[in-house]
């Protein structure tokens, strides 16, 4: 593979004494790195690309990690007391356990979050169009306590600071043939001062109804939100992802992640409080370069006549200065349903009798045609905007004439105005340029299943996905897992505006091959930041769960010597 690298930001190069980077075979630092990630140890679960190691959540108190294994409907209990060899003490069968209760039949656990010793977990239904629950523990004894109904597919789960409430994301997925498209919602629970008298008349669901077009709130909705499922109102096409609650617990920010937007809900007023469309990223402008085919046989970071929808996965926020920001990972995700798909290449637009009229040119040179798979043939496109003229003919767009593409996600991680939406910093195309110089021919833009290089380039990239922050020594790092090449990136975001790359740190051995424990941590999907004074060794931790690999990873964070 030919390695061609416009570089146009001050990051660490191969040519590391000329930058001042530091650079070695395990990791990729920037010159004013104040910490730095090391690689502790790990528990394998034995399971491969069976989302037997998800989202993840510690206990201060007992050293406990609780790891979501999905598909099983379980909770793994690891220890955490020696955080070089994890091992697990026991396996929780909330499944089991709210289907005793309950006599329904239920499907994947989803999330999970723990709070002054109680745990929270969420289950969806079977099918999963139907009600969900959330499952609650003692973590002292691991003993169930008793679950209540949510909305459909609860996606996640997480406790206010304080423990007084605990939010859910009920993302209301329709089923494959698009004939059942349940409402997405948000589910607050008031927990009492006695969990055992947790009741149903404890959880209130924040519909989204009044957005609905004729309702109260119709005028309110921004413009650019996407709403465009098939015969769906606005409040069966939202689909709440994942939330963050704002320190002072007021609110929590819901990523309305295939919509492209973020909803502000008021946790006293259990209401919406405003929703956000994100926009769109320009990969036209400098400093946000990026690889659009897997076929081009070359790292070919620069920029195309093309957009970026957002579209955050993973959410987190902080507070400076007395103002809440709201961090994402842009991972990107279509509609790819049986009944309903927005999901195209550009060069099968021909398929359609549709044509690119693009109003935004080149800003270089190409071989061949604009749609040939080496340039944008390949990359993966939105049906939903861009195209004029369109008629539906056996439910696909026909006979369009595409001026712009938009394409899923923005490949980077941004920071947003928690008071008004407005975006402060993105991270512009840091991403591949930082996992090309560090893997090069080795992994570029592999997948987490593949070793197959440049195999996501058309795709979302290296997909970022997981997300956490924490705080030390004063100041605030954003922690960015990954998802398909794998790895953790780290950035001081102490200063929104100007945040900072401190490292990039990957397990993966991309010689090895990737069904066996030789090839490290796969997919990294939940991330838990553990403070020093809450760790059992006094130095602070990153817990990692790595959804392909079954594995869930421990790392050490260390002022940088």
């Amino acid at each position: 593979m030919r390695l061609r690298l416009p570089i146009t930001l001050p990051l660490c190069t191969t040519l590391a004494l000329l930058s001042g980077c530091a650079t070695n075979n395990s990791d990729t630092q920037s010159a004013t790195s104040s910490i730095e990630l090391n690689f502790l140890g790990r528990y394998e679960s034995g399971v491969f690309d069976g989302s037997a190691a998800e989202i993840v959540a510690y206990d201060a108190k007992t050293h406990e990690t609780f790891v979501v294994n999905a598909n099983s409907g379980k909770v793994d209990v690891l220890s955490m007391k020696n955080p070089t060899s994890p091992n697990k003490i026991k396996t929780l069968d909330v499944s089991k356990d709210v289907v005793d209760l309950m006599g329904i039949t239920l499907g994947a656990a989803n999330s999970v979050s723990v709070h002054n010793g109680i745990m929270a977990v969420a289950i969806e239904a079977k099918p999963k169009q139907n009600m969900g629950y959330i499952a609650f523990y003692k973590i002292d004894g691991h003993a169930f306590i008793t679950a209540v109904k949510v909305g459909a597919l609860p996606d996640m789960v997480t406790f206010t600071h304080d423990g007084k409430q605990v939010v859910v994301a009920n993302e209301g997925e329709p089923n494959d043939e698009y004939t059942i498209d349940p409402e997405g919602s948000v589910s607050i629970i008031a927990i009492p001062n006695d969990i055992t008298k947790l009741s149903q008349k404890d959880v209130t669901e924040v519909s989204f109804r009044d957005f609905n077009n004729g309702g109260s709130r119709a005028t309110e909705r921004p413009a650019g939100l996407r709403i465009f499922g098939p015969n769906a109102s606005v409040a069966q096409d939202l689909e709440p992802e994942y939330i963050t609650v704002s320190k002072d617990n007021h609110y929590a920010f819901v990523s309305l992640q295939e919509n492209n937007g973020i909803a502000k809900i008021d946790l006293s007023k259990k209401s919406v409080d405003t929703i956000w469309a994100l926009g769109v990223k320009d990969y036209n402008k400098t400093g946000n370069e990026l690889d659009v085919s897997d076929k081009d046989k070359t790292i070919q970071l620069q920029n195309w006549p093309v957009l970026g929808m957002y579209m955050p996965d993973t959410i987190a926020s902080y507070m400076i200065s007395g103002k809440t920001y709201i961090v994402t990972a842009n991972e990107g995700d279509s509609r790819d349903y049986k009944g309903f798909s927005e999901e195209y290449r550009v060069k099968d637009l021909a398929e359609f009798n549709s044509r690119l009229a693009l109003t935004s040119p080149l800003k270089h040179s190409i071989e061949g045609k604009l749609e040939d798979d080496k340039n944008l043939g390949r990359m993966k496109i939105t049906s939903t905007l861009g195209a004029k003229g369109c008629e539906l003919v056996k439910g696909a767009p026909t006979n369009c004439t595409f001026t712009e593409l938009y394409g899923y996600g923005a490949r980077s991680f941004s920071i947003w105005s928690g008071e008004t939406g407005e975006q402060v910093f993105d991270s512009g195309s840091d991403f591949e340029r930082i996992t090309a110089d560090r893997l090069g021919e080795n992994g570029f833009n592999a997948s987490n299943d593949s070793n197959k290089i440049d195999g996501r380039s058309d795709d979302k990239g290296p997909e970022p996905e997981a997300l956490t922050l924490g705080q030390i020594d004063g100041r605030t790092y954003a922690f960015i897992g990954l998802e398909r090449v794998g790895g953790i990136m780290v950035y001081d975001i102490t200063t929104p505006a100007k945040s900072q790359f401190v490292q990039y740190l990957t397990s993966r051995n991309f010689d090895a091959k990737v069904d066996t424990s030789a090839a490290g941590d796969l997919g990294p999907e939940g991330m838990s930041f553990v403070s020093k004074e809450d760790s059992p060794t006094g130095q602070a931790l990153l817990i990692v769960g790595n959804e392909v690999s079954g594995t869930t990873s421990v790392y050490g964070i260390s002022p940088r010597q």
